[in-house]
């Protein structure tokens, strides 16, 4: 095996459980991250194929609802998360149903906003986003009218986690590491043993 070869398959192995947790083929996936690739390299500013003007503003808002900027990293925008759903849903493999389920939410989320405060969710204020974003981030709280926008908020946050860990951004975020080489085993560090309560003696 060459070492490209050997790559591409630890790339098709980690792409594989990801792809199968946010429902698509490995192979959709994999065009995916190339066209993120593509877009890192260039640097250039990418036009939604997906999602319309009034829909890419909406997205790009709640991205960075459910991962905002902070101490440690930067936010799902500053990931390009809006740009991975966009080649996800623009793509030929994409389907019916998932691209239904997403701009059927960001309708849903602006016609409750429409309905609760007279404007759509990009216009509406912080305080009624957040509002509105309560009543659906949590399902076993949720009321029972609000099950659409729980749907459509579940999968939209697994669609920006996905986005978001699958970048380097996303790693540091997590202080991912990968396979470190030690030069020597000391056992676990008794910090860690001090917080399970248990020793080597």
């Amino acid at each position: 095996m060459t070492d490209v070869n050997r790559r591409d398959a630890l790339k098709a192995l980690a792409l594989t459980p990801l792809a199968a947790s946010i429902g698509v083929a490995p192979k959709h996936l994999e065009r995916v991250v190339r066209a993120m690739e593509k877009l890192e390299a260039t640097g250039a500013p990418a036009a939604p194929a997906f999602f319309t003007a009034h829909e890419w503003a909406a997205v790009r808002l709640l991205v960075d609802y459910i991962i905002p900027r902070d101490e440690r990293s930067g936010s799902a925008t500053d990931a390009k998360v809006p740009e991975f759903m966009d080649f996800l849903l623009a793509d030929k493999d994409a389907t019916v149903t998932q691209k239904t389920s997403i701009q059927g939410g960001l309708a849903w989320l602006d016609n409750e906003c429409q309905h609760r405060f007279s404007k759509i969710f990009v216009t509406a204020t912080d305080t009624q986003r957040r509002q509105v974003l309560d009543d659906i981030a949590w399902p076993k709280k949720a009321r029972p009218e609000m099950h659409h926008g729980v749907l459509f908020f579940s999968h939209f946050r697994d669609l920006t986690a996905s986005g978001f860990y699958s970048t380097q951004m996303g790693w540091q975020d997590v202080q991912y590491k990968g396979n470190v080489a030690l030069p020597a085993w000391n056992g676990c560090p008794p910090e860690a043993l001090a917080k399970l309560g248990v020793s080597y003696s």
